[in-house]
């Protein structure tokens, strides 16, 4: 006899009502998908820190509120609004979603190139399910975890883009998902699938916003495919207000000589969790994953990075930082498989974090897993604060202590920083670092 998980009996009641309007409830295989996720999710209930994958972030402050799904699109945001989370003057796709459901009067995705599909997943399951059957049965449902079991079981829309063989997208694909007031507390439950064909190339922003003194739950799943020769640059930013919650999973499958970038960036969320995965499953595949988080307050702020290196001459590159103030905690855990195959693997992760204050912790846990024997691989990671060396060194130059401090905390996020592809996200990002430090003003004037 299978027991309620922990967590799982309030959205278990929520299903039965919520089943009829879910998208594709008619269609029989979705149906079934749906109804074993539940179960699943009710065995399974969410992660405790038991699970070793969660055993520096608890769940709990998730599990305490009565969240609820958003049944349809209700909102009065306007485009002042959506503006507001993109960088001004960026000449992109748009793609706007609302407490999990497509706004197609928020979002500007017209006079798209031959070749380029961009549509919602719920409109996609309407008119043409067979084509996204392959992409949502490829998981077996006893194995899922807490969270993707939910997502299953719940999704209520996201996007699908699709680019054809050797299309070159010149502008950026902005997906922006937002919480706003919903009634109830708001739970969003996104499910994301990109296809870069053969020898395809593209830009993709993942944006995560919520309107002010919203209380909301993000739980949210993208899948990526990247074919031979394809290239994808994939942007993540989640900047949900400190009232909300983000757990979010990011799943890469690569093909021969393809081409992965990542930037990650968690600035917002009282608890945001980010769970990367990708698979290296041809010659010659690489993947660069960087990422930045900035956390205050009592922020928890959660990276889990998993790179399988399956075949040879692949090749990884990781490299993430943190700052963190308060009484803020962040956790980073990276692991790298190469397998018996992957002969002359190149994998190489690095994470480093500076601590603002004395109640600021992190928990950070590089792995390498190596089962070939003609490998490169490295790792490292580092905890600290500022150098008193660096700083009694600029006070000699004239520089007040206070501005000292905010000039090295600049230093040390615009290292990863410049990373970014994008220089309009650049900038934007530079701004809400100096935003965040004590008096960053004067700094401005400097940089």
């Amino acid at each position: 006899m299978t027991t309620t998980g922990q967590g799982a009996g309030l959205y278990a009641a929520q299903f039965a009502a919520a089943e009829q309007h879910l998208p594709g409830h008619n269609i029989a295989w979705l149906a079934e998908i749906r109804r074993a996720a539940l179960a699943r999710f009710e065995f399974t209930g969410f992660p405790t820190k038991r699970d070793e994958n969660w055993k520096y972030t608890s769940t709990k402050p998730i599990e305490k509120h009565d969240f609820r799904l958003a049944l349809n699109l209700s909102t009065k945001l306007t485009a002042t609004d959506v503006a507001r989370w993109i960088p001004e003057g960026l000449d992109c796709f748009c793609v706007v979603f609302v407490n999990g459901h497509y706004s197609r009067q928020l979002s500007d995705s017209g006079n798209l190139p031959a070749g380029v599909e961009i549509a919602s997943l719920a409109a996609k399951l309407g008119n043409d399910p067979e084509t996204v059957k392959p992409l949502l049965t490829n998981n077996e449902i006893g194995t899922l975890g807490g969270f993707a079991a939910l997502n299953a079981a719940f999704m209520t829309d996201g996007a699908y883009i699709q680019l054809a063989a050797n299309i070159t997208l010149d502008r950026p694909i902005v997906l922006l998902h937002i919480i706003d007031e919903g009634g109830p507390l708001v739970t969003s439950q996104l499910r994301n699938v990109i296809i870069a064909k053969a020898g395809s190339s593209a830009i993709l922003i993942e944006s995560y916003a919520g309107m002010d003194g919203v209380t909301g739950f993000t739980n949210v799943i993208t899948d990526v495919v990247v074919e031979n020769n394809a290239h994808v640059e994939h942007y993540k930013l989640q900047q949900e207000n400190k009232n909300s919650f983000h757990v979010g999973a990011i799943n890469i499958h690569q093909q021969r000589d393809s081409r992965y970038t990542s930037h990650s960036i968690s600035l917002g969320a009282a608890l945001a969790r980010t769970d990367i995965h990708t698979c290296l499953d041809a010659e010659g595949a690489e993947c660069s994953l960087n990422g930045f988080y900035m956390a205050n307050g009592k922020q928890h702020v959660d990276h889990h990075t998993c790179i399988d290196h399956l075949k040879p001459h692949g090749k990884s590159a990781e490299y993430y930082k943190g700052v963190l103030d308060g009484n803020a905690r962040a956790v980073f855990n990276g692991k790298v498989i190469v397998h018996e195959q992957a002969q002359k693997s190149d994998a190489s992760q690095t994470n480093r974090n500076l601590l603002l204050s004395r109640t600021a912790e992190v928990d950070t846990k590089p792995e390498l897993e190596i089962y070939a024997d003609d490998v490169k691989c490295a790792h490292g990671a580092t905890v600290g604060q500022l150098d008193d060396n660096a700083i009694f060194y600029l006070r000699s130059r004239g520089i007040d202590e206070k501005l000292a401090r905010n000039l090295l905390t600049y230093a040390f996020a615009k290292d990863i920083i410049e990373h970014i592809g994008i220089p309009l996200i650049r900038a934007q990002l530079e701004q809400i670092v100096l935003a965040r430090l004590p008096d960053g003003t004067a700094l401005r004037e400097l940089v």
